[in-house]
């Protein structure tokens, strides 16, 4: 328990001090991922949807126009504010906001239409238990979208890529491949109706400075990439390391299942 705890407090302090920098991100804020879910889930103007972990509140901002009404919650309050001040900046009414702990959300049982969740899982310390909380409450037919970074099947280069992430964002838990995604929604009683994998291709120097990376952990990091195994420069497509033109490939996954 104290390690879980332990773990929530360093999102909560490294999401404090990085806030401004999740709402103004590119990868957060822009992407056709964002139109995809709205696609996928065909919103209609009488749901309720809860964004958890809402981070800088993009999703919550773009299916607000398309629904009655928007809950987001995240569990550091410095993220919640960013959040706030973002939407409401934008003349948006119909989102309100939330502290709230993913694995424990302050909510009666199926409650909510849609239950959405970008980019966020990689830090919970238990992300089924994420998924579990969803699925109580979602109403009957309602269903959990999930966007997150994803992993290859295989074990090996997801351990690396996966300590890769982390030597950047300690408070990167874990993610998870496609197939322990469908596996994590169909154990919580969701039936799986749509999965679709993105990649993404990220300039490394800004990706690390996100995290305010040092010197020595950028230096780190290359080295990672220098020495990786085939199977996860194929994963990764790393070019330019070394150099100031560095990019790599990241990989997520939109997962969507509804309430049996």
């Amino acid at each position: 328990m104290n390690e879980l705890k332990d773990s929530k407090a360093l999102s909560q302090k490294r999401f404090t001090r990085f806030a401004p920098r999740y709402v103004t991100s590119g990868t957060h804020a822009r992407g056709p991922e964002l139109e995809r879910m709205v696609e996928i889930v065909k919103p209609q103007p009488d749901w309720v949807v809860l964004d958890v972990a809402t981070g800088g509140g993009h999703t919550a901002l773009r299916f607000a126009p398309l629904v009655e009404r928007v809950v987001a919650i995240d569990i550091t309050p410095a993220m919640l504010d960013a959040a706030k001040v973002f939407i409401i900046a934008k003349g948006v009414k119909n989102v309100s906001f939330r502290l709230g702990d993913a694995e424990d959300l302050p909510f009666n049982d199926e409650i909510f239409n849609l239950v959405t969740c970008r980019i966020a899982p990689h830090h919970f310390p238990d992300a089924f238990r994420f998924v579990k909380e969803s699925a109580r409450v979602l109403k009957p037919d309602g269903t959990l979208l999930v966007q997150d970074h994803a992993l290859p099947e295989d074990g090996a280069a997801a351990r690396y890529i996966d300590a890769f992430e982390r030597l950047r964002d300690p408070s990167h838990n874990r993610a998870f491949s496609e197939s322990e995604w469908v596996r994590m929604l169909q154990d919580a009683g969701l039936a799986v109706e749509h999965t679709e994998k993105i990649v993404k291709r990220h300039e490394f120097q800004p990706w690390s400075e996100r995290q305010s990376c040092t010197t020595q952990v950028v230096a780190q990091l290359v080295q990672m990439v220098e020495n990786a195994p085939e199977a996860v420069i194929e994963w990764m497509q790393p070019s330019g390391f070394g150099t100031p033109g560095a990019r790599f490939v990241n990989h997520h996954i939109l997962v969507a299942g509804r309430l049996d």
